[in-house]
């Protein structure tokens, strides 16, 4: 987005998430880049991080995405080294889907990047702010107020 926009559109909602989102993306792919991340897959890697191993429907439903979905981001990470796919121990018609040690670091340095970048990002905002928006989002997202 160039300078400020035509003044009727700046007041609209849609227009400024929209290019506020395309800012943020293109930041994020830059910041993720070194580490051969997109936005979705470091996603899936933060979520498969998780406390248990998840299987590929489990993850999917934690991320929003349906089984195809999954199933190809779970392709792309694996082909990268980054996931493996192992016989689940609690049931052993399913699979689960782990980070291997190679995507335990690599979701170590992409967040850092990603928690800078998203400083970087709202910097011009008054830290209060900054968190407020946060907050808002979060509400606005999850359709409720969220706890902190």
């Amino acid at each position: 987005m160039t300078g400020q926009g035509p003044a009727p559109l700046t007041a609209r909602l849609g227009y400024l998430m929209k290019h506020a989102q395309a800012r943020l993306t293109e930041a994020s792919a830059q910041a993720l880049a070194p580490f051969g991340l997109d936005g979705r897959e470091l996603a899936v890697l933060a979520v498969l991080a998780a406390e248990r191993p998840l299987s590929q429907l489990e993850a999917a439903g934690r991320l929003g995405v349906d089984r195809t979905t999954m199933v190809a981001l779970v392709d792309t990470l694996e082909r990268k080294g980054l996931v493996e796919r192992r016989r689940s121990e609690q049931d052993r018609r399913r699979n689960t889907v782990q980070l291997t040690g190679h995507g335990r670091d690599c979701l170590a340095g992409a967040e850092r990047a990603r928690e800078e970048l998203e400083r970087r990002f709202l910097a011009p905002l008054p830290e209060a702010d900054a968190a407020a928006f946060l907050r808002a989002l979060r509400v606005l997202a999850t359709g409720s107020a969220c706890q902190d």
